[in-house]
């Protein structure tokens, strides 16, 4: 496949190749804000704006729905129109959408603002994901290192600065973390392709017909915390059957289709999203309960909870610079097996052990496994999908991963009526056991492109 765009100065030494991974790590590591320390602000807003909590939902489910979809959309636009174009859109377009939480009046101004920023959060993730991948192969593993090792320190810190904005600035402050990622757009330019058209049109109602599915798909699963009506739910239940019928045709029979066929059928595609699944899942999961439970259980602050899972972070850069230093062999999937095995049998032994040092080393073993994650996978993207395939493959990769993570909160939340918080997050521990086991069958990665 050739390309119009110019390629950008490749990272040459050790310390450039890091440098570029930080940068990359910088412009992905404020997305994660959007869901965690947005998380700890919605007491805050529901009492500020009077809205009940059911409501106040919405104020993360909206994000999910946008980050999901704005990844994968951006995605493909990185194929068609090149990363720095969609870095330019994207920054407007979070940007935008921070203004507008900072200055909404009431909660349906704060819901659509939040979906616009995270519309554009998914721009970043895109982009930061397809410089990464497009490293030269020879100094991949270590621009991979650092791009893990940022990732992990925002995760781990998103809950203690959603606490510390909430309780000494503002909540409104919390829920705009995610435009943190304008700061590295800067840095992260210059290492961009200029922008050029490569001829290959965006499959519009295909995307259209995805996002569809998938919106309706994550409000259905959201729908107990949503307290959403039977009719209601019922007609989130009709657009899904409809919108995934009409995607399956789509995908069939057009052949430059937004999800294209050849994806869909490649079992090292479908082995990654299900490893992500089940990652994001666990850790979804983990950051609902485990506040939830230290808080209401043992009497922590949310600055407590913040400080101690500030360890995760540490464990996270540390495997992170592994896993990019053994993308090359056969241990990568080996190093994520065994962090996903560990992070699984935390939330399972749970409630057999008293204390919170289960679920703190639980939460900490998730965004360990989380870093890990998203550099092995990125990695064998790299490898195994063409270049000019690949922002749209990497952006639909996520896209599952983000679903799989609204599954896992959906699934504690729901457990959590009927089960103490313990048990409800030692049944969701088959997520990470289930990415664990498929990173065992992984084959080993070919050499990168």
């Amino acid at each position: 496949m050739t390309s119009c765009e110019a390629a950008p100065s490749a990272p040459g030494t050790d310390a450039e190749s890091r440098s570029a991974g930080l940068r990359y790590g910088a412009l992905f590591g404020p997305v994660v804000f959007g869901v965690t320390a947005a998380g700890v602000a919605l007491p805050a807003v529901a009492s500020a704006l009077g809205s009940p909590p059911a409501a106040t939902a919405w104020v993360l489910t909206a994000h999910a729905l946008a980050l999901g979809v704005g990844t994968a959309l951006a995605g493909r636009l990185a194929d068609t129109r090149g990363v720095r174009a969609t870095l330019l859109i994207g920054s407007l377009t979070l940007g935008v959408g921070a203004l507008v939480c900072l200055l909404a009046p009431g909660l349906g101004v704060l819901v659509a603002g939040r979906f616009v920023q995270a519309a554009g959060s998914g721009a970043m993730a895109a982009g930061a994901m397809a410089l990464t991948a497009s490293a030269p192969p020879a100094v991949r593993p270590r621009v991979l290192a650092g791009f893990g090792a940022t990732m992990a320190v925002f995760s781990a810190g998103a809950t203690l600065a959603g606490g510390v904005l909430t309780a000494w600035l503002s909540w409104r402050l919390a829920l705009v973390l995610p435009v943190l990622s304008l700061l590295a757009v800067p840095f992260c330019l210059p290492a961009a392709p200029k922008p050029g058209n490569r001829g290959r049109p965006l499959d519009l109602p295909g995307a259209g017909l995805l996002t569809l599915a998938v919106s309706a798909f994550l409000v259905l699963i959201q729908s107990t915390a949503l307290a959403l009506s039977p009719p209601l739910v019922t007609a989130a239940a009709l657009v899904l059957l409809l919108s995934a019928a009409g995607l399956t045709w789509r995908v069939r029979t057009h052949e430059p289709s937004f999800v294209p066929r050849a994806l869909v059928t490649d079992r090292v595609f479908l082995r990654a999203a299900a490893i992500g699944i089940g990652v994001y899942g666990g850790l979804f999961a983990a950051m609902y309960a485990v506040p939830q439970l230290l808080v209401r259980d043992h009497g922590w602050s949310v600055l407590s909870v913040g400080v101690w899972l500030l360890p995760g972070a540490v464990a996270g850069a540390v495997l992170s610079r592994l896993a990019g230093r053994l993308t090359a062999g056969d241990h990568g999937n080996r190093l994520l097996g065994a962090v996903s095995l560990a992070f699984a049998a935390a939330l399972a032994a749970g409630p057999a052990a008293p204390g919170v040092l289960l679920p703190v080393l639980g939460a900490s073993l998730g965004f360990a496994a989380f870093s890990v994650t998203q550099v092995f996978t990125t990695a064998l993207m790299a490898a195994h999908i063409e270049p000019a395939r690949r922002g749209g493959a990497m952006g639909l990769l996520n896209l599952t991963f983000f679903v799989g993570g609204g599954i896992g909160s959906a699934a504690v939340g729901a457990l959590a009526r009927s089960l103490p918080l313990s048990t409800a997050l030692a049944a969701v521990a088959l997520f990470p056991l289930v990415a664990a086991l498929t990173a065992f069958t992984l084959p080993r990665p070919q050499v990168p492109r």
